[in-house]
């Protein structure tokens, strides 16, 4: 296997600690009798067991060396992969080596282990290449991975022919793009001490759509027309969706990435203490071939904290223009976001009867930046029944509707007051008590 690997080129840059390069070593060891029987079974039970770890991330099943390989070739962002997810494949010399990359992925395709288990005397690599999970693999939770890379790996796996493998390789960065943006539709990010940006995959993000928020019809039209401008490719406003608790801000928002994701919509969660890092976040995303939003949670601003002036900056009025693949949406219970105090309004001036203070304007400078401001307040009681039914219904509860009103109603004076979180957790409450 170590002559294989040897000669990738485009696709070469792998460590010397990665599996394939492990295997390939394990391999000429074995050939050229470099390292003991017992040295060497160990190598590979360590490597088969890094495989068996992917697999369980991303809930592969059935060849799991080909799913693996798969996952390397669509992770891999290298200048050919990431002008493939842009434009495209294109002619060009570039073309001869990588397809002669994918020559040896063919081979490394169907490679034949058995040599090497007759060697050492086992029969782990047979398993792994013929494996059933445990349990169905489409219940794990990064389901949209395992699909993707399944199908990919029995197609690449059923090319007869380097152009076919190319294609069909060429024609998923297109549609899907490449590396974990084009595999996940959302990140957190993380830095170490030297700056280094990280972008974290959310594999359990909730599944909600639109129509599982009952009510707020006019704010998720609001909401929607937006995005659709934005995943389109004209122009869209950074969006700020303020109001009370519970009323369905962070919902809205991930169930309009669960509705855009088919269309290129990925999101990044920012927390307020990485603000500093929003430049060199928008800079790794601004060249991709994917519409990014930038989310901010329970977004609000004490009178000591200055990282709000992080966010202005990127929103509006740096050096450098925010790409037009980038949009901020942010949530808030509060409207103006940085909480006011007494004290700025000492620097107040009366001017031709209109009253100025500094430290106000620039405070409120920031909710002007979001040219779409959406309320989400509290329902009313009768909105509130409205949604307790329409959600006993959807789970299946079949109460009568008066009692449904009662008990809701007893619910909401002991858990918080009415709102549509309020109400999820009663039906959820039903739901238990059913069970029961």
């Amino acid at each position: 296997m170590n002559h294989i690997v040897s000669k990738l080129l485009v696709y070469g840059s792998m460590p010397s600690d990665s599996i394939v390069m492990q295997l390939g070593e394990i391999c000429r060891n074995a050939r050229e009798h470099l390292q003991s029987k017992d040295e060497l079974i160990t190598r590979c039970f360590e490597q088969v067991k890094r495989i068996l770890e992917v697999s369980t991330d991303y809930a592969f099943n059935e060849n799991l060396w080909q799913n693996y390989l798969t996952f390397l070739l669509i992770t891999d962002e290298n200048p050919f992969t990431l002008t493939s997810e842009k434009t495209g494949a294109k002619e060009g010399s570039v073309n001869i080596f990588v397809k002669n990359d994918f020559s040896e992925f063919m081979k490394l395709f169907h490679y034949d282990f058995s040599w090497l288990e007759e060697e050492l005397g086992i029969n782990c690599f047979r398993v792994i290449t013929n494996y059933s999970a445990i349990g169905k693999p489409e219940l794990m939770y990064n389901k949209n991975v395992s699909e993707k890379v399944q199908a990919l790996s029995r197609d690449l796996a059923a090319a007869s022919d380097v152009d076919t493998f190319y294609t069909v390789l060429t024609d998923f960065y297109r549609d899907f793009g490449v590396g974990m943006f084009g595999l996940n539709k959302a990140f957190r990010i993380a830095s170490n001490d030297s700056g280094d940006l990280r972008f974290l995959a959310i594999n359990n993000m909730d599944k909600v759509m639109l129509d599982d928020l009952i009510g707020y019809e006019i704010q998720k039209k609001k909401l929607i027309d937006n995005t659709k401008a934005f995943v389109e490719g004209r122009k869209a406003n950074n969006c700020l969706l303020f109001g009370d608790s519970g009323t369905g801000k962070s919902t809205s928002i991930k169930a309009i990435v669960n509705e855009f994701y088919p269309q290129g919509l990925r999101m990044i969660e920012i927390y307020k203490h990485q603000f500093k890092d929003l430049s060199n976040v928008i800079a790794r995303i601004k060249n991709r071939n994917y519409k990014f939003i930038i989310y901010m949670d329970d977004l609000s601003f004490e009178e000591f904290e200055i990282e709000y002036k992080f966010l202005k900056a990127v929103i509006e009025g740096g050096v450098e223009t925010k790409p037009e693949n980038v949009l901020i949406y942010a949530t808030s219970n509060r409207r103006h976001l940085i909480k006011e105090t007494w004290n700025d309004r000492d620097d107040m001036e009366t001017k031709a009867g209109i009253h100025r203070s500094d430290t106000i304007e620039e405070k409120l400078s920031l909710v002007n930046r979001f040219g779409v401001t959406i309320n989400y307040s509290k329902p009313t009681q009768k909105e509130y029944f409205n949604i307790v039914i329409q959600l006993a219904r959807k789970a299946g509860i079949d109460l009568p509707e008066q009692e449904l009103r009662l008990e809701a109603n007893k619910w909401e004076l002991s858990h918080g007051g009415i709102s549509g979180r309020t109400a999820h957790q009663f039906v959820t409450y039903l739901l238990g008590r059913e069970n029961q």
